[in-house]
């Protein structure tokens, strides 16, 4: 399968960018062995789990989300990640909608680590008015030596609440209202630089808008990380749908963005041609393209909040807690 021009760019000069910093991944350093003082320290906390001799991978991401799609991070156990989406009206609207800026959709999540492998979240977004659910599961973890890549699971469901017209004496169901999201997070922390992550992808509506449509949308997406300094990274991704596996009227998903990490927070600057914030609209119902302008600039913030204090600080006190 061949990528499209830009996709096949940014993938180039990302790799390109590991041959000059070929570094190892290390483990934690010393700035982020206190639970509170640093996002990545509640992201992977249980690093410190792993055998010293050969241990895991950490901080392949900033957080969660590389930007609409998810990473192949988790929240650590006891941690809840309270999670802000906002993406603004398409640039291409002109000065009469100050090129987007006043029309604008938002998305309210909370992502919690149940353990140190499971992670649950659900969201509201005004984006259709979507309900949304999902659970991510590490499978595998990548090691300094044995483990080349890590793995999890992502499982979500999307319910769109918006009015929908219906014929006079016809019944829409609720069950016409959902849609499923199975993924697979393939990712390997190139260097201390450089993160590259794949997403095969299987999304399933239950109710499509015409029979020629298919109601399974099948998509391969491809995702990096250039980290330019300890708290400011470079990302980017692409979902491409599958010919013969998508929406009449449907476009690949490509965004940017820029990562700003502080102690609890992760606030990220980005543009999208999507509107939607969650799996079922960005991968299988993004219409704008970046040829015409159609794209939205927007932020992700995202606020850390330790619920189950960790062994060893169950007495502590700090900005977190």
């Amino acid at each position: 399968m061949r990528l499209p021009p830009i996709p096949a760019l940014l993938l180039g000069l990302l790799l390109s960018a590991n041959a000059a910093y070929s570094q190892a991944a290390h483990p934690k350093s010393p700035d982020t062995t206190h639970a509170g003082e640093d996002l990545m320290a509640m992201l992977d906390e249980e690093a410190d789990n792993a055998p010293a001799e050969n241990p895991f991978t950490i901080a392949t991401f900033k957080a969660t989300r590389v930007i609409n799609g998810h990473s192949i991070e988790n929240v650590a156990k006891g941690v809840l990640d309270f999670r802000v989406s906002h993406r603004f009206g398409a640039l291409n609207t002109g000065v009469k909608n100050f090129f987007g800026l006043d029309n604008a959709t938002t998305r309210i999540g909370f992502d919690y680590g149940i353990t140190d492998w499971l992670m649950a979240g659900i969201g509201r977004g005004t984006y259709q008015k979507e309900y949304d659910g999902l659970v991510k599961v590490k499978l595998l973890r990548q090691r300094e030596r044995g483990m080349p890549v890590s793995i999890s699971y992502l499982g979500a469901v999307g319910i769109q609440s918006a009015d929908v017209p219906v014929p006079d004496g016809a019944e829409y169901y609720f069950s016409n209202r959902i849609a499923y999201t199975n993924q697979l997070l393939i990712a390997r922390k190139l260097s201390g630089r450089l993160s590259m992550q794949l997403m095969p992808t299987h999304v399933h509506y239950n109710l499509v808008e015409k029979s020629s449509e298919p109601n399974d949308v099948l998509a391969l997406g491809i995702a990096g990380r250039f980290k330019l300094s300890n708290r400011i990274s470079l990302t980017g991704e692409y979902f491409y749908q599958l010919p013969g596996n998508k929406l009449d009227g449907t476009t690949n998903s490509l965004s940017f963005g820029l990562d700003v990490e502080t102690g609890g927070h992760v606030f990220q600057l980005l543009f999208s041609n999507s509107t939607g914030m969650t799996e079922r609209t960005v991968i299988g119902q993004t219409t704008g393209k970046w040829g015409n302008g159609d794209v939205h600039f927007g932020f992700n913030i995202s606020r850390v909040f330790t619920i189950v204090k960790p062994k060893g600080f169950e007495g502590t006190r700090n900005n977190i807690y």
